[in-house]
């Protein structure tokens, strides 16, 4: 189970929602094996894509030399789909190298008439995709 504040969640769907019709991506940062997203790192698809998102190179190396100097690790890695569900992609599964993170698919589409968007989370180890639950709390106890 994916456990994130208000807060995050809030600017997650944001920087979904400000970057459409283009896929928005970035990564919240958390202490390293606690498991708990805290710092939002919106970074910039490099793809400038509606269907496809990709880390500049030199901004992902950056981020994970920052993360390493602050004793982080990516704890979710986000991206949205414009026009289809929130549901990873074959390139979005082949893409997912960090086992521990939680894979959060937003969608700005509305694809089953419940809402302009969904806010979904995934884990993906060894190609396999299984949804997990969300909780939304004020603040971490």
């Amino acid at each position: 189970m994916l456990t994130l504040t208000r807060a995050l969640y809030d600017r997650i769907v944001e920087h979904s929602r400000a970057d459409h019709p283009d896929e928005a991506c970035g990564v919240v940062a958390g202490p390293v094996g606690t498991g708990r997203p805290e710092r939002f790192i919106p970074m910039l698809n490099a793809a400038r894509s509606p269907t496809f998102y990709e880390f500049d190179s030199g901004d992902l190396l950056k981020l994970y030399r920052e993360m390493d100097d602050r004793d982080e690790e990516p704890v979710i890695i986000y991206h949205s789909h414009t026009a289809t569900e929130a549901y990873p992609s074959r390139t979005d599964i082949s893409y997912a190298n960090e086992p521990q993170a939680h894979y959060v698919l937003v969608s700005t589409a509305d694809t089953d008439g419940a809402g302009p968007f969904q806010f979904r989370s995934y884990t993906i180890v060894d190609g396999v995709v299984e949804e997990e639950e969300v909780e939304i709390v004020e603040a971490y106890e």
